[in-house]
């Protein structure tokens, strides 16, 4: 009786040395995952402290562009009808209707500082993305390290790729129509700088995130969730949903300015499916191997 109460006693010992193990490396790993934050936390309040210094050229020059007809994107829309008269008049934007309004006492104080941070987050989301993978990689196997060795990069590009399409492309295009949008002569349309900078920060960032399809297309083929099949089966209702979103952000009902918004979302997506089937052929590959064997 004795010994089965020596025995019952070291198992208890051992399952509990175990459990402590496994909480302690779980803490650890919190730990570790907290000291990445707080240098991602760090290279975002030190970029954001960069933008305050230059706060009246972002301000000027990037938030408040759209705004004016001499906007980068504007004018390339009036070459083109110059070059090609077939487009129309109405492709070439000289005024931006509409008036941006302040109705709050610190309205412009927290418009400056929310810009900042927004800079901030932006330009720092690189190395967040950097900090992010550095905390996974040790978990990886080596085949896993490799596959997803280019991760920042691409991540990194197409996010940028994303902003500059939105801020350049769709965020223009959606301003100049919701600025002169009006369902009746009576109504004056005036903006809060709030209003205006969240259209601009939504559409913006936005189109960012989108851009990373690729990259979230590829977890989630690797974690098997998505498969090349699904998303050519589901290709005609992509397509509907991505002529909606064109649609709704371009000026007017011509179908040329139409494509040229939902020409990349349609290559978005055929990336993604391009991906989705690489990841499948190596799983395959590797179960074959591995039976094989």
């Amino acid at each position: 009786m004795s010994d089965n109460k020596k025995t019952s006693l070291t198992k208890a010992i051992g399952q509990k040395s175990t459990t402590l193990e496994a909480e302690m490396s779980f803490f650890d790993h919190l730990d570790v995952l907290r000291k990445h934050l707080i240098r991602a936390v760090i290279a975002v309040a030190v970029f954001t402290g960069i933008a305050f210094y230059f706060n009246e050229e972002i301000l000027d020059k990037i938030i408040f562009g759209p705004k004016k007809p001499d906007f980068w994107t504007y004018r390339m829309m009036c070459k083109l009808v110059e070059h090609f008269p077939s487009l129309g008049k109405d492709m070439c934007i000289t005024k931006i209707n509409g008036e941006i309004i302040n109705t709050e006492m610190a309205g412009q104080f927290n418009l400056q500082l929310n810009v900042c941070v927004m800079c901030g987050i932006v330009v720092g989301f690189p190395y967040l993305l950097w900090e992010i993978w550095r905390f996974v990689k040790p978990a990886l196997h080596e085949n896993e390290r490799k596959s997803a060795s280019g991760f920042v990069f691409f991540a990194s590009v197409l996010f940028v790729i994303g902003i500059l399409f939105g801020y350049f492309v769709v965020c223009p295009l959606s301003v100049n129509f919701l600025t002169g949008y009006t369902v009746s002569t009576e109504i004056k349309n005036t903006f809060t700088v709030d209003s205006y900078l969240s259209s601009v920060a939504t559409l913006t960032l936005g189109t960012g995130i989108i851009f990373e399809l690729p990259v979230i297309i590829f977890i989630l083929s690797k974690l098997g969730l998505m498969t090349p099949k699904l998303m050519r089966a589901s290709r005609r209702y992509a397509t509907v949903i991505i002529l909606i979103i064109a649609a709704i952000v371009t000026p007017t009902p011509d179908i040329m300015t139409m494509l040229i918004v939902a020409t990349p979302l349609f290559l978005l997506y055929e990336a993604s499916i391009f991906v989705s089937a690489y990841i499948e052929r190596k799983k395959k590959k590797a179960e074959a191997a591995f039976y094989a064997n």
